[in-house]
């Protein structure tokens, strides 16, 4: 296994200094860490650096090390490159897991760089026709890639999951975060602060739950990334005392905070590709924690929602929604 090395989730593997990655035994598996530098917050120019220094080094990887078959996951797609690699040189077979749909995504979101997008379509190309097969997350990307890939190419659908060893009902506890009473109901997001999470609809329910007067709702988002600053910015400008952020943390205290919330937010931004083109690991991380859900956005997982009554779904783009949504749920 080869991956990033992030310090909030440190693994406990010794240095190779002369290989210059960290190396070791996790639950049976070789593991290769990578040391990049890499946040959501950064630069689109930082986070291409960081994407292709971790695709390049897993191809030296993939053409020197002994191995059966190569199993890549996206994002970011660079990491289809090693098994690109192997595939074409080593005549090894590939499985590609597809979590985003590249272009397609970064293009719905705006982007108009005709060079980062010709190039996403060419290593998406590339990767489909290279894997002996594919998975994809979502339906919308099972579709995407079969529009792309070989007549009767093996594609499986397989949703997003949890590691149910570490997200469970059982670790429920008041939740000790200052701005948050013993008798709040907490509605919290868990992950990246960016563009397409949309968490401008949530300060939006914030300031929509100010003028009503209720002031036992509070909205916790947990995580980094490119938008918090302008997020916390908001907030105090507008005075949402209601809205409390704090840094991201590693998986296991993230875990205790989940458990203990009275509902997790499932927000992104209102754009019609996310709709059945997105498999977002913090959705099934509330679920096995046993907390309802609230989605702001049509398609699959809303429709999950309401087939299994684990939450509610408030309509796409009204904060008047969302904010009724957290009222009914407290």
């Amino acid at each position: 296994m080869v991956c990033g090395r992030s310090d909030r989730s440190p693994l406990e593997i010794p240095l190779d200094t002369k290989a210059g990655w960290y190396r070791g035994d996790v639950d049976g598996i070789d593991v290769i860490a990578l040391p990049l530098d890499y946040s959501n917050s950064h630069g689109i120019a930082r986070r291409l650096w960081a994407f292709l220094l971790f695709g390049w080094k897993s191809v030296m990887i993939a053409l020197r090390h002994e191995y059966d078959l190569v199993f890549a996951t996206s994002t970011p797609l660079t990491a289809a490159m090693p098994g690109i690699a192997a595939s074409w040189l080593r005549r090894k077979p590939f499985v590609f897991e597809v979590r985003d749909l590249w272009p397609e995504l970064p293009k719905a979101m705006g982007m108009k760089n005709p060079v980062l997008l010709l190039g996403m379509w060419i290593i998406e190309g590339l990767a489909y026709r290279s894997s002996v097969a594919c998975v994809g997350l979502a339906p919308g990307i099972v579709e995407g890639i079969a529009r792309r890939s070989s007549k009767n190419h093996p594609i499986a659908l397989i949703p997003n999951g949890c590691d149910l060893g570490i997200f469970q009902p059982s670790l429920r506890a008041k939740i000790a975060i200052r701005g948050i009473d013993p008798d709040d109901f907490v509605a919290g997001f868990t992950g990246a602060h960016g563009k397409a999470n949309g968490l401008d609809a949530v300060l939006d329910a914030a300031a929509i739950l100010k003028r009503r007067g209720n002031s036992r709702i509070k909205i916790l988002l947990v995580g980094e990334g490119s938008e918090k600053s302008r997020l916390v910015a908001r907030a105090q400008q507008e005075g949402l005392e209601n809205v409390i952020f704090h840094k991201a943390i590693p998986k296991r205290e993230l875990a205790r905070i989940t458990a203990s919330l009275g509902c997790g937010l499932m927000v992104l931004d209102n754009i019609p590709a996310f709709y059945r083109g997105t498999s977002p690991n913090k959705f099934f991380d509330y679920i096995s924690a046993g907390i309802p859900v609230i989605n702001n956005y049509p398609g699959w997982l809303a429709d999950m929602i309401l087939q299994n009554q684990c939450g509610v779904v408030a309509d796409a783009g009204s904060a008047e929604s969302l904010a009724d949504a957290l009222q009914s749920l407290a």
